[in-house]
């Protein structure tokens, strides 16, 4: 008798991980699946390559914190989601405006907020620590490990964790303040926090013809972007189909994020790429054909839209 042979499944992690027994369970999704990819030269500096995860920016993830869909990189602690560890801040403008935050934040939106707040504040003094941060260590591009100042913790995640049955619910109290009252949230923000789950890596490398130039890559921020320690998180969002309903693609729902990380120019260049991939999709669907075989979809998304079992949203 022939047995159908079975399919080994690459699980990217170890079987004995959280992270392993996650995408086992079909919680998530394996992370070693085709991408596609989009270079460009930055418009306005010709030593300035993009390389752009189009399988990313093309997914419907979104951002679920405060949500029941939400189950928190620690399950003894879901409600505060991906804010377990606390932020590292990335340099003296990253450090200011977030005490500018501080400083404009209304006291409602933020559960943790320390009693002195409003006198360090009052009285400014440079020689004092804002009382939310903290000295750490962070290891530098030689793995060495250097001072780096970061939000402190409180009860187990970062001070700016609001938990469930605050007044204005779980999640990032400058997030909520942010959305609530119109601000710009990729500078009130500390910018590890806005930029998540987009992650961006330069680095200067030597083109063949001998010149330097700066290479920037903007892709997915999955567990193996954590370092190690990815792999022990009990669960991660952005491999989740659960995550992956958003009505339009992160080049859009993301708009003021790559901005950030792109420039203006650059963004523009890259959206008139996607536009003219959905439309191409969309010719080839209205004629009966399938559209993924022009693209490499994400397949968190494609499973949402297999689990809804209709199509409310374009690919």
């Amino acid at each position: 008798m022939n047995h159908p042979r079975s399919t080994k499944v690459f699980l990217g992690f170890p079987a004995s991980s959280p992270a392993g027994k996650s995408i086992a369970a079909g919680v998530e999704v394996a992370p070693d699946f085709p991408r596609e990819w989009f270079e460009f030269t930055n418009p306005e500096d010709p030593k300035h390559l993009f390389s752009i995860d189009l399988t990313w920016l093309e997914s419907h993830w979104n951002c679920t914190f405060g949500t029941s869909a939400c189950h928190g990189i620690d399950a003894a602690q879901t409600d505060v989601g991906c804010c377990v560890h606390g932020a590292f801040l990335a340099d003296e403008e990253d450090r200011d405006q977030l005490y500018d935050a501080v400083a404009e934040m209304p006291p409602k939106y933020w559960q943790n907020r320390p009693a002195d707040t409003e006198r360090y504040i009052e009285e400014a003094d440079p020689a004092e620590l804002e009382p939310w941060l903290v000295w750490d260590e962070l290891d530098d591009e030689e793995g060495n490990p250097e001072p780096a100042l970061k939000t402190i913790l409180q009860d187990g995640a970062c001070i700016f964790a609001n938990r469930a049955g605050w007044g204005t619910g779980a999640g990032c109290a400058i997030h909520q303040w942010g959305v609530a009252e119109d601000k710009e949230l990729t500078v009130v923000k500390p910018e590890v926090c806005w930029q998540l789950p987009l992650r961006r890596i330069e680095d200067y490398e030597e083109r063949s013809d001998g010149e330097e130039i700066l290479r920037t890559v903007i892709g997915e921020y999955d567990r193996r972007g954590w370092g190690n320690g990815g792999e022990d998180f009990d669960w991660y969002c952005s491999g989740d189909s659960g995550c992956h309903t958003a009505a339009e693609p992160m080049w859009l729902t993301q708009e003021s994020e790559l901005r950030a990380l792109m420039g203006d120019a650059s963004y523009e260049l890259l959206a008139e790429h996607c536009r003219g991939r959905r439309e191409a999709r969309e010719a080839v669907a209205a004629a009966g054909l399938d559209p993924t075989q022009l693209h490499s979809p994400h397949p968190a998304t494609e499973k949402a839209k297999a689990d809804m079992k209709q199509n409310p949203f374009e690919s």
